[in-house]
């Protein structure tokens, strides 16, 4: 039996650096595909004849795999005039050993003719830019993480332990005592007193016994490099704050909502969240669609009755992260007892790592239905939901396999 052809006219579009090879795929009524193939330069004006020629051609589907970047200028031009399928490449890889140009797009234009490729998730262009700010930020984060971890190493070369007397060595009282050491590396006997907050007086003796440390020139020209840069870091990622908060201004409301999810209190973390998924849910048919593109679902991979792994995907490495994150920080809490019953009752059973995921899941579902509904977080739904029925009734084989799992050995009586 012949495949259904789902779309009439298509084109499927081989992506490469500097140009793209396109297919045509013409089904008559007759059930006959007839192929036209073009290359174009990925310049602007190779783009544009790119547009032109499908639109002369009476083809408004396309479909095309995500290489790398170079995918997002053809997706910009292509966005406004059809209907444009981000296939990741793993889904329309060709077969080995009949691999061209050419063939890659018609095999691109036959699978999707027939509805087998399954399409990425594409938010609009405004969450699109700002997604491509918040992981520019998300970038700019871990730089600095990285050069207060390089400050921090130069200290302990130079046995100079502030980490062991300050809450933070980045705070204001140490970073005055760097500045001093660092006009002078040779002479660490300075007053300490002027330079420490109110809080600190009372650690005088430590914090001398701290710098009292040796410093060589070297290090003391490797710290000021490494301080200035983290400096620069922080003002860099501060301006690009200012114009992230401008551009998602319209999402305001939605943002407000996110922030009434338990352990959602920073603003950049709801935007991470908007920027990451957008905000209207009807692209993503159940919470449970959106939680498996985000990689917090196991997956199947079973054969002969057997599964050979249940582990959660690659997926999401922008959002889940995040998740996980606040996930951790809400199970610590006893303010949000609806949360962390759930987390103690999963860690008996399957660990503490199991048990985060499925409360980062379970945050993420949250999410989900605010959006949704555009109403804040109810948590009374969630402890209506874990009150057990008073006329509930187990089998006694069901009693034994709950008792097994929480801990309890079973001995048989005579």
């Amino acid at each position: 039996m012949a495949l259904k052809i789902v779309h009439q006219i298509c084109c499927g579009i081989d992506v490469h650096k500097t140009f793209v090879v396109a297919c045509i795929a013409s089904t008559n009524s007759k059930g006959v595909t007839g192929y036209k193939r073009h290359r174009f330069s990925t310049f602007t004006k190779g783009l544009k004849e790119l547009s032109q020629w499908l639109c002369e051609n009476n083809c408004y589907e396309v479909c095309m795999e995500s290489t790398g970047k170079y995918w997002i200028p053809i997706f910009n031009i292509l966005e406004d005039s059809c209907n444009i399928t981000l296939a990741h490449p793993k889904y329309v890889k060709a077969i080995r050993g009949k691999k061209t140009d050419n063939k890659d797009a018609q095999w691109i234009a036959d699978l999707f003719k027939h509805d087998l490729v399954a399409g990425s998730f594409m938010p609009p262009l405004a969450i699109r830019q700002l997604r491509d700010l918040m992981r520019y930020r998300s970038k700019l984060t871990n730089f600095m993480s990285s050069e207060k971890n390089r400050l921090q190493n130069c200290l302990t070369v130079s046995n100079i332990q502030l980490g062991n007397v300050v809450s933070d060595t980045f705070g204001k009282s140490s970073m005055k005592i760097i500045d001093k050491i660092l006009e002078n590396p040779l002479d660490t006997t300075f007053d300490l007193e002027s330079l420490v907050h109110c809080s600190l007086h009372k650690k005088l003796p430590e914090l001398e016994l701290a710098v009292d440390g040796f410093i060589t020139p070297e290090q003391a020209d490797k710290l000021k490099v490494i301080k200035r840069h983290y400096e620069d870091l922080t003002e860099r990622r501060s301006d690009l704050e200012r114009i992230i908060l401008s551009l998602s201004a319209p999402y305001s409301e939605e943002i407000n909502l996110i922030l009434t999810v338990p352990s959602f209190k920073n603003i950049f973390s709801a935007i991470t969240v908007v920027s990451e998924i957008g905000v209207n849910m009807d692209v993503f048919s159940t919470a449970k669609h959106l939680c498996s593109w985000a990689g917090l679902t196991p997956t199947n991979n079973e054969s002969a009755g057997k599964k050979k792994s249940v582990r959660i995907s690659r997926a999401g490495c922008y959002i889940k992260p995040l998740l996980v994150q606040c996930a951790t920080a809400v199970v610590k809490s006893e303010k949000h007892p609806e949360i962390r019953n759930r987390y103690l009752n999963l860690k008996k059973r399957r660990g503490h790592k199991r048990a985060i995921i499925t409360i980062a899941r379970m945050l993420l579902t949250a999410i989900y239905m605010i959006l949704k509904k555009k109403e804040p977080y109810n948590p009374e739904l969630y402890k209506k939901s874990d009150v057990l029925p008073v006329d509930r009734e187990i089998t006694v084989e069901q009693a034994i396999l709950i008792a097994k799992h929480q801990g309890y050995r079973i001995k048989a009586t005579a």
